[in-house]
């Protein structure tokens, strides 16, 4: 391996340890949150995607003897495996369901009578609201397709 790569591959795995400290902290954090805004859910979505693609690169150009950057990529990858998508993705999936559900409960149940204008608006900022939750759920459900493969 020539010096220009084995720095360019220290910068690498000097990014990749700062993008995993953050999955670490979002990990953490998510873990004793009840409550998460679609904001955030694209967000340790985002970094789960991140970090595991750093993790495969870095996989691919590093030599295939042991050391410390192939056993922290191996350490990532059982981290997400074992925290992320065997933990949490199934509880934020279950969770946008049923807020779903519950979204669509309740705008279907104000579906009598006349209608007021403050709730109009109500109803308006719930389809909206329904709309963002459906959106998020979309995108969870397609990073399930990626881990199924």
């Amino acid at each position: 391996m020539m010096s220009s790569d084995v720095n360019s591959l220290d910068d690498v795995f000097s990014t990749f340890n700062a993008e995993y400290t953050k999955l670490t902290n979002l990990i953490n954090d998510v873990a004793t949150t009840s409550e998460l805004d679609s904001r955030e859910i694209v967000e340790i979505y985002y970094q789960v995607m991140n970090v595991s693609s750093m993790a495969s690169m870095l996989k691919q150009r590093a030599d295939s003897e042991p050391n410390p950057i192939l056993s922290k990529v191996q350490e990532t990858e059982k981290m997400i495996s074992e925290k992320f998508d065997s933990t949490i993705h199934p509880k934020i999936l279950a969770k946008l369901s049923s807020t779903i559900q519950e979204m669509t409960k309740n705008l279907q149940s104000g579906n009598s009578g006349e209608k007021s204008k403050e709730q109009i608006e109500s109803d308006a900022k719930l389809f909206e609201e329904l709309r963002q939750t459906m959106s998020t759920k979309e995108f969870v459900e397609q990073y399930e397709q990626g881990i199924s493969q």
